[in-house]
């Protein structure tokens, strides 16, 4: 039961609008080799520009071979706003991490995403940098990561033109297990252009899973957003309480 709380896949329905993906979500803590993974589907009710209800679905895959872990990840959100229109939006992952060493990893990833309530017609990213696990205890975990990345945007705002640029991506984690059936996960994100360090992004996300029965868990999820430029009309912070329930298998 363990391996199955320690997915936190079901914050998942938060990254279509909180535009940062995070990546503690994708991982699965296991000591057996192969693959693993979830389904979902889960209700948000969640505010930014308008006041809206989001249904959605994510899959994720991983796959362990001694010191080489993959993931991949694809979320779709399907949104009514305000009772009357729909939007939708998509996120797609891929990330690779290499363990050399007992507390340091390093990590190469690519995403792809569309998001029409935040006017973003296209964001792709490649970026990669080193993963540093900090505790040993199996109650308790802190991890740090930074890296560097290359970033490609297209927003619908009308004024905003593409943007190509490079930022830095660091995260600090911290996973708390009280029991076997209960998981209270922390992380947040802190995203600068390298150019211009007044130009951030900020994203803090905190979870608590609980496991139901064989291969079932629920979670709660709380998200705030912060955008120092996002697009033209969309609103700097943003926030989102998320429910959900997954199957899990290995």
């Amino acid at each position: 039961m363990r391996k199955l709380l320690l997915l936190t896949l079901l914050c998942a329905t938060t990254y279509g609008s909180a535009q940062i993906l995070n990546a503690e979500s994708l991982r699965k803590v296991t000591d057996t080799s192969g693959f693993s993974g979830a389904a979902s589907v889960n209700f948000a009710l969640k505010r930014n520009v308008n006041d809206f209800i989001t249904l959605g679905s994510d899959i994720h895959l991983q796959y362990k071979n001694k010191n080489h872990l993959a993931l991949f990840k694809n979320d779709v959100n399907f949104q009514k706003i305000e009772g009357e229109k729909f939007e939708n939006s998509l996120i797609s992952h891929l990330r690779y991490n290499y363990r050399f060493h007992p507390g340091i990893a390093w990590e190469v990833y690519t995403q792809g995403q569309y998001n029409k309530i935040n006017l973003i017609e296209f964001r792709g990213l490649v970026g990669t940098g080193p993963r540093f696990k900090l505790t040993n205890s199996e109650k308790y975990k802190f991890y740090l990561g930074t890296s560097a990345m290359y970033e490609y945007e297209e927003v619908t705002d009308g004024v905003t033109p593409i943007q190509r640029s490079f930022r830095g991506s660091s995260y600090v984690s911290f996973s708390f297990y009280p029991s076997e059936h209960v998981s209270i996960i922390s992380t947040t994100y802190y995203q600068p252009l390298f150019r211009d360090v007044s130009d951030y992004r900020i994203s803090s996300q905190s979870s608590l899973l609980v496991g139901l029965f064989t291969n079932f868990s629920v979670a709660l999820s709380h998200t705030f957003v912060y955008d120092a430029f996002p697009a033209v009309g969309i609103p700097n912070s943003q926030y989102e309480f998320t429910t959900g329930v997954a199957y899990t298998f290995d």
